[in-house]
C-alpha cells in the first residue's frame, strides 16, 4: 500500500509539471522587464531555435515585433514600438552601450544585444538570426529605448552571467572604478573583472525622467511619400527658414525631400531626407536659416531675362530627369530593392498590402498591385509601370474600398504591417486575371489574424498560413499533454488492476490452504 501511495504521488507530480510545461509561460531571462532581460530573451530565442511565424508572439513562435512583445509586452508592431519609444537615434551615428535597445528599419525591428551584435526574427527560412549590426540584412536605420522596458541609468546590471557598470545610461568600457572600497576593472566589452558585493542599488532610466531636463524627442517619421498635417507643418517651417519654395500641400514629395536635406546639411545632422527626431531642431529657435547669396543689382530687364531662362532650364532639367526616371519605372515579380520596399509601404498605407514590407516583389505584392490597379481604374497587370507608379505616389490614389477609410491618418504612410483589417474575410481574398481564388492558401490565416501572409524573403511562390502554424503548434502541444495524461492514467489503472488481481489470487490461495488443513474426518462429518 505504501508503494502505491508513493507511485500515485509521483504520477500526480508528473502531471502537474507537464501541465506547467504546456500551459505555463516560461521565461529564461534573468531580469524581467529590463534591457538585459530582453537581450537575454532574444539570445535564448536564437540558441533555442525559435521558429519565425508571422503574427506570432508566444515563446517558440514569433515574428520580428513578436520577439520583443513576447517578453516585454507594450506595443505589438514595429512602428508603434518606435513611435512610443522614450529615446531614439540614428544607427549611423553610433549605438549607445545599452543592452536590449530596439533596432528599426522600414517594416522590421530587432533587439540590440550589445558589443555591436543584434538578434532579429527575420523570415520563415532564416528564423531567428544573431549577427553584427554592421552586416545585418538591409541595414538598420534607428535605435530606440522601448517604453515597455526599464534600462539601468547608474549602477550594476547582470547580463548573460557577467556584470556591467552603468554611468549616465551606458555601461563603461576599458576603464576601472573604485566602488564601495573595491577596485573593479572593465574590459573592452564592459565586463567586470569581479562579481560586485552589492548589485542591488542600481537606478533606472525611468526613475530619472521626473528630474531630468532632457527634451521630449519627436519619434514619428516622415519621408518621401508621407502626407498629412505634420508634413504641412514641416513644409511651412522649411519655407520660413528659406529652404522650401514649393506649394504647401501636405505631401512629402521630391521638393520637400531636397529642402529637408538642405536643412539637415546646414544643421549638421545626418542627411537622409527623413524627418524624424531631428524635427526638434527644425522647430527650435536655433534652427539655421538657408544661406543667402549676395547678388549684384541688375536691371529689371536683365532680371526678367534671367528668370525666363532659369525657368526654361529648370523645366528642361526637371522634364529630363522626370523622363529618365519615369521611362525606367518598371517593377515586377522577383525584383528586390529599396524602391520595392517603398512601393510596399505605400500600398500598405493605402490598405492594399497587409503583411510585413520586405523589399522583395513576390506574388502577394503582385496581387496587391493588381488590387490597387483595379480600384484606381488601371489595367490589372500586377506590374508597377509608369502610370501605376505616378498614381500610387500621388494624392489621387484611391484607398482600398474594403477598408472603409475616408481620411488617411497622418501616420498611415508609415503604418506598414501594424494596420489591422476589419470586415469580412472574403473582402481580402484576391483573385487573378482568370478569377481564380487565392482562398485555398489564405482563408485559414485570414480567419485567425485577418491578414494574408506570403513568404516574401524566401522568394517562394506559395502563401503559407503562418498564424495557423503557430496555433497548430500550440494545439499539438495540448494534444501531446492529453496523450501523456492518458498514458499515465492508463499505467496507473493497470497498476491498480494488477494489485487487485494479485490480492484476489492470494486470498483464494489462503482459502484453499485453510480448507486443505482441515482433517478429512471433520470434512466428511461436515458433509452429513
Amino acid at each position: 500500500m505504501q508503494r502505491i501511495k508513493k507511485l500515485t504521488a509521483i504520477i500526480l507530480s508528473i502531471l502537474t509539471l507537464s501541465s506547467i510545461c504546456v500551459f505555463g509561460t516560461s521565461t529564461s531571462a534573468s531580469a524581467s522587464g529590463t534591457g538585459a532581460g530582453l537581450a537575454e530573451w532574444a539570445l535564448n530565442a536564437y540558441y533555442s531555435g525559435w521558429a519565425y511565424v508571422y503574427g506570432g508572439a508566444t515563446p517558440g513562435a514569433v515574428d520580428c515585433s513578436g520577439l520583443i512583445y513576447s517578453y516585454a509586452g507594450g506595443e505589438r508592431c514595429g512602428n508603434p514600438q518606435l513611435n512610443t519609444a522614450t529615446e531614439t537615434g540614428y544607427v549611423s551615428n553610433g549605438i549607445p552601450r545599452v543592452h536590449g535597445l530596439g533596432l528599426w528599419r522600414p517594416g522590421h525591428v530587432g533587439v540590440y544585444i550589445g558589443d555591436g551584435m543584434e538578434v532579429d526574427a527575420r523570415n520563415e527560412d532564416a528564423g531567428v538570426c544573431y549577427q553584427s549590426v554592421a552586416s545585418a540584412y538591409m541595414g538598420w536605420t534607428y535605435w530606440f529605448r522601448l517604453a515597455a522596458v526599464s534600462y539601468v541609468y547608474n549602477g550594476w546590471e547582470e547580463f548573460n552571467g557577467d556584470y556591467y557598470y552603468y554611468e549616465g545610461g551606458q555601461y563603461i568600457v576599458d576603464t576601472s572604478r573604485n566602488i564601495d572600497g573595491t577596485t573593479y576593472y572593465f574590459d573592452s566589452k564592459g565586463r567586470s573583472s569581479e562579481t560586485p558585493s552589492d548589485a542591488s542599488s542600481s537606478s533606472y532610466s525611468d526613475e530619472q525622467s521626473s528630474s531630468s531636463s532632457e527634451k521630449v524627442i519627436l519619434s514619428s517619421f516622415y519621408k518621401k511619400g508621407s502626407s498629412g498635417e505634420e508634413v504641412t507643418k514641416i513644409q511651412e517651417r522649411l519655407s520660413e527658414l528659406g529652404y522650401y519654395n514649393g506649394s504647401i500641400d501636405g505631401y512629402f514629395g521630391a521638393e520637400t525631400v531636397t529642402a529637408y536635406k538642405a536643412f539637415q546639411q546646414a544643421a549638421g545632422l545626418t542627411v537622409d531626407g527623413i524627418s524624424g527626431s531631428d524635427r526638434e531642431v527644425l522647430y527650435s529657435d536655433d534652427a539655421p536659416y538657408a544661406p543667402v547669396e549676395k547678388v549684384e543689382e541688375k536691371s529689371e530687364e536683365v532680371v526678367k531675362t534671367e528668370a525666363v531662362e532659369d525657368e526654361a532650364n529648370k523645366n528642361t532639367e526637371d522634364n529630363s530627369d522626370k523622363a529618365d526616371t519615369e521611362e525606367n519605372v518598371t517593377y515586377k515579380l522577383d525584383d528586390e530593392n529599396e524602391e520595392v520596399l517603398k512601393i510596399q509601404s505605400r500600398l500598405s498605407s493605402l490598405g492594399y498590402f497587409t503583411v510585413e514590407a520586405t523589399g522583395y516583389y513576390g506574388e502577394y505584392t503582385e496581387q496587391s498591385v493588381k488590387a490597387f490597379q483595379k480600384a484606381n481604374g488601371l489595367e490589372e497587370t500586377g506590374v508597377v509601370d509608369k502610370a501605376t507608379y505616378e498614381l500610387l505616389n500621388s494624392d489621387k490614389a484611391v484607398f482600398n474600398p474594403h477598408l472603409n477609410v475616408s481620411t488617411p491618418d497622418t501616420a498611415t504612410a508609415e503604418s506598414g504591417p501594424s494596420q489591422l483589417l476589419s470586415g469580412n474575410v472574403s473582402d481580402y481574398i484576391m483573385t487573378n486575371a482568370t478569377n481564380q481564388s487565392y482562398a485555398d492558401t489564405a482563408s485559414e490565416v485570414a480567419s485567425k489574424t485577418k491578414t494574408i501572409t506570403n513568404q516574401a524573403l524566401s522568394k517562394s511562390s506559395s502563401v503559407i498560413p503562418s498564424a495557423t502554424t503557430a496555433e497548430a503548434k500550440k494545439t499539438a502541444s495540448v494534444w501531446m499533454w492529453f496523450v501523456l495524461v492518458a498514458v499515465i492514467l492508463g499505467a496507473l489503472a493497470v497498476t491498480f488492476y494488477i494489485r487487485d488481481y494479485k490480492e484476489t489470487r492470494y486470498a483464494r490461495y489462503l482459502e484453499r490452504k485453510k480448507k486443505s488443513s482441515v482433517p478429512k474426518a471433520t470434512q466428511a462429518s461436515s458433509r452429513w
